[in-house]
């Protein structure tokens, strides 16, 4: 047993295991603490050289056993077990000791436990960690926020055992407090968009193209090796390859309908109403898997009301603009969680750098996009830019895909395919983009009846009518 350990790690669940095992495959010294034993012992029989990783059920001996600073992540469920922990590891403690909070907490409980440990001398950090399972074992986007001098004591594990895009790390020192948390929670609302924009689609080809999913296999695999290159459309190629060992055919026509989720796409969703950012394609996604949920309805629905059969259109025609719509869609997407980010920097102090967020989400992360490189790019140009929509390097991205985006939703709502990522996307641009929209009238209704006051075009100041 080696006299201290460099780093570590409570909750030794997959993510936490697999995280443990990258940091000492990248030459530091760990030790694990859950108490299911195990856990414990499977951590230990994986790691097999107890001087470089081990682990153990008890507090005191588990903190005894780290070198000072201690670093101690925890990879537990967010809520109530992260402060059941943190006052299970408090009476062992020095001051100047780290804590790091590696799961989806909400950002406010990380505000709450960062002023609480700061009053007894501990550093906490809230850190978000993307990549799933594997990604914690090869390689995640990592997303630290907290004191900018404690991470010190962590920026060489977090760069050692994070991904790396083009050999630069997938991680950085994002900001105070809770910055880190408040980051990962509009990466989840990113990807909850993403996601179903990609599903849209999916449901697109096969009901108006009637592709296969040998085709759809491919379809997605020729995008992901152009401008789409992204881990959610490589891994959508791979789905639809994946054979049904349970029956005949393939595995994804067998899935029930019906999305779960853990919250954090409906709190970027909820955030960003408070802050008044809109953000409609993260908000519909959100709100489609609570549409799926409602399967017994939907069945019943379905049998109430006709349907149009869909048109059938060109494949190769429906391919082609299928994957301008989409990447249409995300940058839309990205566009809005940026923005959000942008606000939510100056409403919380978080002092965010836009460009180096999209940079450590190019690699290890569930967004990780070809895209991102371009958007990093974008922020690089201009750190100040409010809306990547309003980046010259954007506006012909936009102008050369914007057309097959209408083509489909109004395909779309003529044949009865519901497409409410793409559509939202698409009247968010036709919105933001718009000189004058019709919210004249709406001021004029709210001071007829709540005589509410109106600003004018033509003259400063706060006018009210009596209406007629």
């Amino acid at each position: 047993m080696a006299d201290t350990y460099d780093f570590g790690l409570v909750g030794l669940g997959v993510m936490g295991r697999n995280f443990i095992l990258n940091v000492a495959d990248n030459g530091f010294t760990a030790f694990g603490n859950d108490l299911d034993e195990e856990k414990v012992n499977a951590l230990i029989d994986e790691g097999g050289d107890t001087s470089k990783v081990n682990a153990n059920v008890d507090a005191a001996t588990f903190v005894a056993a780290l070198s000072t600073p201690r670093k101690i992540m925890l990879l537990v469920p967010a809520g109530k077990v992260v402060d059941i922990v943190i006052e299970s590891l408090l009476p062992h403690l020095d001051e100047g000791d780290i804590i790091i909070d590696g799961g989806n907490s909400f950002f406010t409980d990380t505000d709450r436990r960062e002023a609480y440990l700061k009053e007894k001398g501990i550093n906490f950090f809230g850190a978000g960690v993307s990549g799933g399972a594997k990604g914690a074992r090869k390689g995640p986007s990592i997303m630290p926020g907290g004191s900018r001098e404690a991470y010190q004591y962590v920026k060489p594990i977090f760069e050692a055992v994070s991904a790396k895009y083009k050999g630069e790390p997938c991680v950085t020192y994002l900001g105070p407090k809770s910055a880190g948390n408040y980051v990962k929670m509009v990466h989840n609302g990113i990807e909850y968009g993403l996601m179903q924009l990609t599903s849209e689609i999916y449901d697109l080809l096969k009901k108006a193209g009637d592709l296969s999913n040998g085709e759809l296999h491919k379809t997605f695999g020729t995008w992901n090796e152009g401008r789409l290159q992204s881990f959610l459309v490589e891994i959508t190629s791979k789905i639809f390859a994946q054979d049904d060992e349970l029956g005949d055919g393939q595995l994804v026509d067998k899935i029930l309908d019906k999305a779960k989720q853990k919250g954090t796409g409906k709190w970027t969703s909820q955030n960003a109403m408070d802050l008044g950012i809109p953000v409609p394609t993260i908000d519909i996604a959100v709100s489609m898997r609570e549409i799926s949920a409602l399967k017994d309805e939907r069945i019943k629905a379905d049998e109430l009301y006709d349907r149009p059969t869909p048109e059938t259109v060109v494949k190769d025609s429906l391919v082609q603009k299928a994957e301008a719509a989409l990447y249409f869609a995300f940058i839309i997407t990205y566009a809005q969680g940026m923005h959000q980010l942008a606000d939510a920097s100056k409403e919380y102090g978080y002092e965010l750098e836009l460009g180096e967020i999209a940079k450590i989400w190019r690699a290890g992360c569930i967004i990780r996009a070809a895209l991102l490189a371009d958007i990093t790019e974008a922020f690089k140009a201009d750190s100040e830019l409010p809306n990547l929509l309003l980046s010259p390097s954007f506006v012909s991205k936009v102008k050369e895909t914007v057309d097959a985006a209408r083509e489909l939703v109004a395909y779309g709502a003529t044949n009865g395919i519901p497409l409410p990522g793409l559509s939202n996307a698409l009247t968010y641009f036709d919105a933001y983009t718009s000189g004058r929209l019709p919210l004249n009238l709406i001021q004029a209704q709210r001071d007829f009846f709540g005589s509410h006051t109106y600003e004018r075009l033509d003259k400063e100041g706060i006018f009210h009518t009596e209406w007629e």
